[in-house]
């Protein structure tokens, strides 16, 4: 039986930042991280406790970020599956029929990260952690 790779974020496109950042603390008590230019603009979403790690304590629950919406972005939410081996998913992918997107990118003490398309039209990305984010 292959190994589950469990899902550990999600995305979703914003327009505003600091009018989605307001709407979702009012509303949900989650709190946000705006990262700058150098990282896309995006923005960190925190809406459970975390650890040292910046990993959630209670088993289930996970964090997510937004993305600036564009052109060339994702117009609807997506998930992030952490996978052990970001190449050899990618592999897995393609061979079952999806379409990666890009080349995987190293996200700063988090790990590798790419985005795909699945056999139904979805787009949903991965990561590979990196040592310092599973410690």
């Amino acid at each position: 039986m292959k190994k589950m790779n469990p899902v550990v974020h999600f995305e979703m496109p914003a327009e505003d930042r600091k009018r989605m950042a307001d709407f979702y603390n009012h509303v949900f008590g989650w709190q946000t991280q705006m990262l700058g230019e150098e990282m896309g603009d995006y923005v960190l979403v925190t809406t459970s406790e975390t650890d040292e790690n910046r990993r959630p304590k209670d088993a289930g629950m996970i964090n997510g970020g937004f993305y600036p919406r564009n052109e060339n972005s994702a117009p609807h939410p997506s998930l992030v599956i952490a996978v052990e081996d970001i190449q050899q998913s990618i592999k897995d992918i393609e061979k079952a029929g999806g379409k990666i997107l890009g080349e995987p990118m190293e996200i700063p003490g988090y790990g590798m990260y790419v985005s795909f398309i699945d056999t139904e039209n979805n787009r949903v990305s991965m990561m590979q952690p990196s040592m310092e984010w599973t410690q």
